[in-house]
């Protein structure tokens, strides 16, 4: 039996990261939310099914940037490192942490199969984007409506379920396409040794 194992890391450690597990069958078998690296580290060194386990990684945003609102919202959409007026000042226009990174590639070097994804673009892969403003209850709503009934997810309860925890279904999807359908999931780019996919 194959195990597909999605984790929506979080930028910090005082944002919830979720953890799902989702059996080859398509029954999800576990569905949690981790804090710091520590924790991440501790579920993964003592999962019994590691071997024959898929693993897909979301990548999470870097949040370290200059202060200024403007400068939050307009991060997505500038162009790295090619704009003269605005120089890179406290490394303000990388995209994404590294948060976690040393383990992850520490389990690909133990012979573990791991991915890592966007979630942005996984969910527009999957069609499970929305018309909504990312996490907010309308959009996490909708993402849950549809896991259930277009994914068959029985197991999803009908009360509203934290954002991370749904991501990390959306990550444990990913993990099983990469797995099933290889040659329909594109490879983005490489993220500090691990291959970026949606």
């Amino acid at each position: 039996m194959k195990y597909y194992i999605g984790l929506a890391l979080a930028p910090v450690s005082t944002v919830e990261s979720g953890l799902a597990v989702i059996e080859d069958t398509g029954k999800i078998i576990l569905i949690d939310k981790l804090f710091k690296v520590k924790d991440i580290t501790l579920f993964f060194d003592n999962y019994s099914s590691l071997k024959q386990s898929k693993i897909c990684v979301s990548l999470p945003w870097d949040n370290t940037m200059l202060e200024g609102k403007w400068r939050i919202l307009s991060k997505p959409y500038q162009q790295v490192a090619t704009n003269v007026h605005m120089p890179n000042r406290e490394n303000w226009t990388q995209r994404y942490t590294k948060r976690g990174c040393e383990y992850f590639c520490e389990l690909k070097e133990r012979g573990i199969d791991i991915v890592r994804t966007e979630l942005y673009l996984a969910r527009q892969n999957l069609k499970l984007s929305s018309y909504f403003k990312e996490r907010t209850p309308a959009d996490c709503k909708f993402l849950q409506n549809t896991l259930k009934l277009e994914y068959g997810f029985e197991e999803i309860p009908t009360n509203m379920m934290p954002a991370a925890q749904l991501e990390a279904i959306v990550c444990a999807l990913i993990a099983r396409k990469y797995d099933i359908e290889k040659d329909k999931t594109k490879e983005l780019f490489d993220f500090n040794g691990i291959m970026t996919v949606i």
